[in-house]
């Protein structure tokens, strides 16, 4: 054991230093409290202390062991053209409550096996919508949406995710209680924000630098979440509001935070999933003009109608109103 201080080699599990009389201690992950080295587990917030090489679970596995094929080629080919850039992401923290609890009521290795049972599901659903699973903390994980995998509707997909992981878990706690007797529910947060995209070795592993507090609100939320729920910071909630249904949970008090944060619980997913058809269900601007446009798409349509297949296709730059355009026409077609 190698002291910080002066880096004098110790024996395993020495508590002070023999050349310079430092303590030894190991600092949890998690809420930074100071453990005795002997210690396994936290014993302010249950965190798993000990070393990688001592728990073997899935959370240990290399990032191409869990990262599906379709992702991972996704990320290597277009690793070049990311890395270094800075992007918006939305960063989801998810971790199991009451975790010391079931620690101390199973044996190790039948925690084990319940962890990774959870995790499996985790990364199913995380994968599903293409998010990429940053770092295992324990007994919770971290992902995060919009990066390397770029996606506009970065928000919209870790709340999917998010919903789909609890529905998900709801079924496995299930089993859980029969098997164990024990109650299993996770907290889930989420905050949208900047990030630095690093380096992506050939093996997957990815550098993130978090830009402000991404990272650090996506951390608070979870830890201020129920068990069972999902709390979203007021940045999410203005990118999706339009697409779930969310609870107000007015400002509250934020550790390390000098002002209360808005935040919100996710309830569910909304009718509209498309951002035109959100923007259209508040209210759109009157459609005016593109009379030329409008005709050049219903003359193609009429030609349908008497058995002559069509093709059109739409060019323009971002923002001209493409959408909005192909909105008014379907609108104005019969049985549309």
């Amino acid at each position: 054991m190698k002291c910080p201080q002066c880096r004098f080699e110790n024996r395993k599990g020495a508590k002070f230093c023999n050349e310079c009389g430092h303590k030894f201690d190991l600092t949890c992950p998690q809420c930074h409290t100071s453990n005795s080295v002997s210690s396994k587990f936290c014993d302010e917030c249950g965190s798993d202390l000990r070393r990688p090489e001592d728990v073997p679970s899935i959370h240990n596995r290399e990032a191409p062991s869990y990262t599906p094929k379709f992702l991972a080629e996704k990320i290597l080919t277009t690793r070049s053209s990311i890395e270094g850039e800075r992007k918006l992401v939305t960063v989801l923290f998810a971790d199991v409550a009451n975790y010391t609890a079931i620690a101390e009521m199973l044996d190790p290795e039948e925690v084990h096996e319940i962890i990774d049972g959870c995790f499996k599901i985790l990364m199913n659903e995380i994968h599903r919508y293409e998010g990429t699973v940053n770092q295992f903390t324990g007994d919770g994980i971290m992902a995060i949406f919009g990066a390397p995998v770029a996606h506009e509707d970065h928000a919209q997909r870790a709340c999917y995710a998010s919903l789909a992981i609890q529905k998900a878990l709801g079924e496995y706690a299930g089993r859980l209680v029969k098997e164990y007797n024990i109650e299993f529910k996770m907290r889930i947060g989420l905050n949208s924000g900047p990030v630095v995209v690093g380096a992506i070795g050939d093996d997957l592993r990815m550098d993130y630098t978090a830009v402000g507090d991404t990272t650090n609100l996506a951390a608070r939320m979870e830890r201020e979440a129920r068990p069972g729920s999902i709390f979203v910071s007021k940045n999410t909630h203005l990118i999706a509001k339009d697409y779930f249904e969310f609870l107000p949970l007015g400002k509250i008090e934020i550790k390390g935070k000098k002002k209360p944060q808005e935040a919100y619980e996710l309830i569910r997913a909304g009718d509209e999933k498309t951002r035109l058809k959100a923007l259209a269900a508040r209210g759109l601007t009157k459609f005016a003009g593109r009379k030329n446009s409008m005709v050049a798409l219903k003359d193609p349509f009429e030609r349908v109608l008497t058995g002559s297949g069509q093709v059109v296709g739409i060019a323009g730059e971002a923002g001209v109103g493409k959408s909005r355009l192909l909105l008014e026409l379907i609108n104005q077609l019969p049985n549309a």
